[in-house]
């Protein structure tokens, strides 16, 4: 029996992912799902990492609705119906991950291992699991773990873009050159799997030409001229307390600067007679303004490829 997918419903599932760890794969996919949802788009977040941090970032974790990936387990499995985190914020859904994601990985490599149906069940088990509720939302990112070939598969079959984020530093480019080449290894399924996009992440404003080398080394290794362009003109800045505290805060980065902007300076607190204290890093705005720039970026680089798809779909028509 024939496996089969609807991809008209997938065309808005952007797969956030590099091979390389720690290069700001949950930052994007929170930040960019959670600023989205605010100015209105409906979001669903899912989770595919074992780690499970889109739960540190937006503060679930450990709560009612947090199964540590259980309920995602099932769905791409045996094929149950996936139960969103609704409303984690307003317009923004999530699919839970966390240590079960280890046991789909090890379940689905091994029928990917047995040929027929069942391997071709397997590879489009993410692809299929979002068919059911694409519908209920203007964009779905995943948030796929590093080193891992299998969920990272299962989500370049799902998504009609990937984004990679990379730190401007040669191991991060190894990943990165690598994933991009997964791009080919997908095709039979989904051939229409596109580059959204490389971001830059955690660079210093003082380290413009650091990121100017690193893009035209990326530049090379993807493809030369046909790649320029490729690198998002923002990045996101180094900070790495405001990562913390954020994480800390269980807030993504815009809620932590209008937290820390709206706390008592130290001097009302004096006044008051109580102890002066830090609400957060200083440099959470700076941070929080180069997410909404990434953020408009990939909004802007979405819709124009889905102008120019639309525009030579109707020159072929006419033709």
């Amino acid at each position: 029996m024939a496996v089969t997918v609807d991809r008209s419903y997938l065309q808005r599932v952007v797969a956030v992912i590099n091979n390389k760890g720690g290069v700001g794969k949950t930052t994007l996919v929170s930040n960019i799902g959670g600023l989205l949802a605010r100015s209105g788009w409906r979001v669903l977040i899912v989770d595919l990492d074992p780690q499970g941090n889109v739960g540190d970032d937006l503060g679930y974790v450990d709560t009612e609705g947090d199964d540590s990936g259980a309920g995602l387990s099932k769905a791409l499995l045996f094929g149950d119906d996936p139960h969103p985190l609704i409303a984690v914020r307003e317009n923004l859904d999530v699919i839970p991950g966390g240590q079960r994601i280890n046991d789909i990985s090890d379940a689905l490599g091994q029928k990917m291992g047995r040929g027929g149906d069942e391997t071709l069940y397997a590879r489009l088990s993410l692809a299929l699991m979002l068919a059911k509720v694409s519908a209920n939302y203007d964009l779905i990112l995943l948030d796929c773990p590093p080193n891992n070939d299998t969920i990272q598969s299962i989500a370049a079959a799902a998504s009609r873009y990937m984004l990679i984020p990379g730190r401007p530093e040669k191991a991060s480019k190894k990943g990165l050159k690598f994933t991009a080449e997964r791009q080919d290894r997908v095709l039979d399924l989904n051939p229409d799997l596109d580059l959204l996009g490389v971001v830059i992440f955690d660079s210093s404003k003082s380290a413009s030409r650091v990121r100017s080398d690193w893009t035209e080394a990326v530049v090379a290794d993807l493809g030369g001229e046909g790649a320029e362009g490729i690198v998002f003109d923002n990045y996101i800045r180094h900070a790495e307390g405001v990562a913390k505290a954020a994480r800390d805060k269980g807030m993504l980065v815009h809620e932590l600067d209008e937290f820390v902007q709206s706390a008592p300076k130290w001097y009302e607190r004096l006044k008051k007679g109580e102890a002066p204290e830090v609400a957060g890093p200083k440099s959470s705005g700076s941070v929080a303004d180069s997410l909404v720039a990434v953020t408009e970026e990939f909004i802007n680089r979405l819709i124009d490829k889905e102008q120019s798809e639309a525009a030579a779909a109707g020159e072929a028509e006419r033709v």
